[in-house]
């Protein structure tokens, strides 16, 4: 016996487990979004062949006939249903939206008559690519662009928090010329806010120029409208970009080059989620505990970093989604396959995924918290990171052999305040600069991480 769709019952985690955090996608990316979005579209093109000049035989609509039947567009889901009943017989589903709006239409006898101009000298695709474009660009605009400037304006505070933080960098696993926590968080910020930039700069496109996109069957029966002016306009109306030059499908470039700069936007979270990971198994962060959470269901103390695990898992099955549709969705064969069909019906898979990822992602670095301590006792377990300054003074004052000297002093061995003072001492340098080396610390060597870290939100 088949089971009810409910949480429990779901294939994918996206709509069960997962599915209090990707509710917000069905509004942009669910079958109901769709059929919605192809309604609108059918509507919106029957009212612009209505207010064409040219076009004759259908009469210019009333204001009340407009507003009616642009609430055609507004469909329930009993009436994505009824469309889906229909699409039971025809076996089409865009043919089926077609019909559904002729039925409403009987309700204006002035209408009832030019029923025939509902999907007039459209192919399906036509319809399609253009509800696609708008499902993305109600994703990209309510839900994926306020997802990063969540997760950056996140970063941006830790950043500017810890500006001033000395953290002991870990080059290649190894300690390091020192940085601030603030300034490590700074790059990411200006990595994330450049792919956000690309993100919202990708221009969605959209066509509605016929079976092989030459506008044959509009010039069959209109031959002295400037049908491409018209579908321009039309596309533009959408909030979409107009493509001039396409076969039976628009090629979904756009669609790769959105989810190609989404998918970057990923890989620099992936990137986070494995250092903050590194920072907390290092004890420089901590976590703070939650009445009631387990760590492990054998080892009481643990407080393990699930938030950035899951992060990092979700960003991957996201990616991965993401690159099929990238390097899929631009191939058809000759004028037009199906094989684009039902790889858009699964836009909202990656979404869902880096949707779960952000959630659990802004989870954790709620329960971020600076260990102090032990970031200054590794930074006082370290003064072989000021080999680096100390060699670089003595290279401007033409001490020879100046960096042997220092690997001589400190590689494989274990170097304390004491030895680098006394080094320092010993050297034929001015006065000046043998006091500034003196008085360095390892938490003190760090540079213009500060001044960085406080300019990132600027």
């Amino acid at each position: 016996m088949a089971s009810s769709l409910n949480e429990l019952t779901a294939v994918s985690p996206i709509d069960g487990r997962y599915a209090s955090k990707t509710e917000t996608l069905r509004e942009c990316f669910s079958e109901y979004a769709l059929i919605r979005e192809r309604v609108r579209v059918e509507v919106r093109w029957f009212i612009a062949l209505a207010e064409h000049s040219g076009i004759g035989e259908l009469p210019p609509l009333s204001e009340s006939t407009l507003n009616d039947l642009l609430t055609i567009g507004e469909i329930s889901v009993d009436d994505g249903q009824t469309i889906k009943n229909i699409e039971r017989t025809t076996n089409h589903d865009v043919k089926a939206v077609e019909y559904f709006i002729k039925d409403q239409l009987d309700a204006w006898p002035e209408l009832a008559a030019k029923r025939e101009f509902v999907h007039f000298a459209c192919t399906s695709e036509d319809i399609n690519n253009l509800s696609y474009g708008c499902m993305l660009a109600r994703y990209r605009e309510s839900v994926l662009l306020p997802d990063c400037d969540s997760v950056i304006a996140a970063l941006t505070k830790i950043a500017l928090d810890n500006a001033t933080t000395p953290l002991l960098s870990r080059t290649h696993g190894q300690t390091a010329s020192p940085t601030t926590l603030g300034k490590e968080m700074a790059n990411v910020v200006a990595r994330l806010q450049r792919q956000r930039d690309t993100i919202a700069a990708v221009s969605l496109l959209g066509k509605i120029n016929g079976a092989v996109g030459n506008y044959n069957a509009h010039l069959s029966a209109y031959p002295d409208i400037d049908w491409p002016e018209f579908a321009q306009n039309f596309v533009q109306s959408l909030g979409l970009e107009f493509n001039a030059y396409t076969t039976q499908i628009e090629p979904h470039d756009c669609v790769a080059e959105l989810f190609d700069a989404v998918s970057r936007f990923n890989v620099t979270l992936i990137d986070l989620c494995r250092d903050i990971w590194g920072y907390i198994s290092l004890g420089y962060l901590k976590q703070k505990t939650v009445a009631g959470e387990i760590g492990s269901s054998t080892m009481p103390h643990k407080v393990n970093p699930i938030d950035f695990e899951n992060a990092e898992g979700n960003l991957g099955l996201a990616n991965a989604m993401f690159d099929h549709l990238s390097r899929k969705l631009p191939i058809s064969r000759w004028q037009r396959d199906l094989t684009d069909s039902t790889v858009l019906r699964n836009l909202g898979v990656g979404a869902g995924y880096s949707q779960i990822a952000v959630s659990s992602l802004l989870k954790g670095l709620g329960k971020l918290d600076v260990n102090a301590e032990a970031l200054a006792a590794d930074l006082d377990n370290a003064w072989e990171v000021l080999a680096e300054p100390i060699q670089t003074v003595m290279r401007r004052h033409d001490v020879p052999n100046a960096y042997e000297a220092l690997k001589s002093l400190t590689r494989g061995n274990k170097i304390d305040e004491t030895a680098i003072r006394e080094f320092i001492a010993t050297l034929a340098i001015p006065d000046a600069d043998k006091e500034r080396l003196l008085a360095m610390t390892p938490a003190s060597y760090t540079g213009l991480a500060s001044s960085l870290a406080k300019d990132i939100s600027s």
